[in-house]
């Protein structure tokens, strides 16, 4: 059994990654930016364990481990923002926050 060709593995990995790009692009919702963010994460995190089965190392393990630490700070932190960019503004609209004052 020789399992899933590295093409395949690493073309599902750029599509994901793609989307992702899209979403971060397109969406105005600062959640829905966040969320397409984290496919991004899961894209390479997916290319990473691609690439390493392919070699048969557990680097690529290693390193997904570490892009699912990054994606969990990521989360906590821009949640944290959200949340108070909502109490200040009442929206999540990224266009109507371009008026930010410091």
């Amino acid at each position: 059994m020789n399992g899933i060709p590295m093409e395949h593995g690493l073309l599902l990995s750029v599509v994901l990654f793609v989307l992702g790009l899209t979403g971060v692009l397109v969406r105005r919702n600062l959640i829905m930016i966040l969320m397409s963010l984290e496919v991004m994460l899961n894209a390479t995190g997916l290319a990473f364990i691609v690439a390493g089965s392919r070699w048969g190392q557990a680097d690529g393990q290693i390193m997904f481990l570490l892009i699912l630490t990054l994606a969990a700070a990521e989360v906590g932190v821009g949640l944290g923002l959200v949340l108070q960019i909502f109490r200040r503004f009442h929206t999540l609209d990224a266009d109507s926050l371009n008026g930010m004052k410091g």
